[in-house]
């Protein structure tokens, strides 16, 4: 009989708890610290880091990060998503342009934000 892995934790903006099975799943066994990262050899840390994610919640993430990141990852996130979809370049460019147009607000939102302190 086949065990079936837990699946991946999901983050959500509150805070949110794992299962045990989750817990045993993708936390390392022995924490340590390599070359500025925290793991375990060449274990696959992506359960481990949307453990952390999930227990943290998105909303207090961001809070104690640069704003700027967030949409810079956005940006590079949908971007590349927008590449590697099959539609007709007019459509896919007019995806492009508005995806420019609400990186640009949002950023002039953040530096506003950021001025007012």
């Amino acid at each position: 009989m086949t065990e079936s892995k837990p699946a991946l934790p999901q983050p959500q903006l509150q805070p949110a708890g794992i299962t045990f099975e989750q817990y045993v799943e993708f936390t390392p066994e022995k924490l340590e610290l390599s070359d500025g990262y925290l793991g375990y050899g060449g274990q696959n840390q992506l359960g481990f880091h949307l453990a952390v994610l999930t227990n943290m919640g998105l909303l207090s993430a961001i809070r104690h990060t640069n704003l700027n990141l967030w949409i810079e990852v956005l940006d590079n996130y949908v971007r590349e998503k927008l590449v590697n979809i099959d539609a007709e370049s007019e459509e896919t460019e007019e995806m492009f342009s508005r995806l420019n147009r609400a990186i640009n607000d949002l950023a002039a939102v953040v530096e506003y934000l950021q001025e007012k302190g």
